[in-house]
């Protein structure tokens, strides 16, 4: 497997509108190639707006998701590539595992690197992992498995994979109101400026009926709302399900009553319409 090498990260808008543009790749199999960002310093006023965003205390100790922003932008540059067998714009992230095998802290420089793995089959089209791993000084320190669907071709038979546990029932632990500019203040602090998260009228040029926001978001603002601990040693596993169409009240819900915590977010007038669902426990 080659090695790509940066020294800075690389910029989410002008790959976003290049894969706006792009037709659907013809590409059967995988990149063979890793992309690193090496002796990336963290930026204590992005990691500042980051934490005030999604309810993380401010401080110098790195949000457990946090990472997975640092390497997005490795991300989509590995997806838009004609190489990647999925058009970028289309993509559903469907799911989410980190684990953080310790405490991390924004004097530290991190090593990320970011690859493809594990192309299969869905029940809905194809799925891919987009794996991103951080080192410090060679200690393997975080590590998160981002899974995207490309609809696609039935394949009825097809193993849909790990599946949720059931949301948590009964009287909410918090009830968040979200604004319609959401997806527009996390675009300005993550760099994901995807239109349906900035505004009405690019959302329905997407198929939705208005703003979602980020799924990214809503898995960060519920870690956050369980406590400091999560930032420690911890695995989280997180899968995405209908959307959060901005404006929004939802409900996070949480059970803390087996060995994994287990949380969701419901819609505040409809419950039956769940967000997502994540289990989070310590290592």
């Amino acid at each position: 497997m080659s090695i790509e090498t940066f020294t800075s990260p690389p910029a989410l808008a002008p790959i976003l509108a290049r894969a706006a543009v792009m037709r659907g790749s013809s590409a059967t199999e995988l990149p063979q190639t890793r992309l690193v960002l090496v002796g990336y310093e963290v930026d204590r006023a992005d990691l500042r707006e980051y934490q005030r965003l999604t309810g993380f205390p401010v401080e110098d100790r790195l949000p457990h998701t946090y990472p997975h922003l640092l390497g997005f932008g490795l991300q989509a540059h590995l997806m838009a590539r004609p190489s990647f067998p999925f058009a970028l714009v289309g993509l559903v992230h469907v799911e989410n595992v980190i684990t953080a095998y310790r405490p991390l802290t924004a004097d530290e420089k991190l090593d990320i690197t970011v690859s493809a793995d594990n192309l299969r089959d869905h029940p809905k089209g194809r799925q891919v992992d987009l794996l991103t791993q951080v080192h410090v000084q060679g200690e393997l320190v975080w590590e998160g498995r981002s899974t995207y669907l490309s609809r696609g071709r039935s394949n009825p038979d097809a193993d849909r994979g790990s599946q949720p546990p059931a949301i948590p029932t009964g009287y909410p632990a918090a009830k968040w109101r979200l604004e319609g500019d959401l997806g527009r203040r996390y675009a300005a602090v993550s760099g994901d400026i995807n239109p349906i998260h900035l505004y009405g009228i690019t959302a329905r040029a997407m198929g939705f009926p208005s703003a979602i926001a980020h799924g990214m978001w809503t898995y960060a603002r519920t870690l956050a709302a369980l406590g400091p601990w999560v930032n420690g040693a911890t695995t989280s596993h997180v899968w995405f399900k209908k959307p959060v169409l901005l404006p929004a009240s939802v409900d996070l819900v949480v059970d803390k009553s087996g060995d994994q915590v287990v949380a969701g977010l419901r819609n505040s007038r409809k419950p039956a319409t769940e967000h997502l669902v994540l289990t989070v426990g310590r290592d």
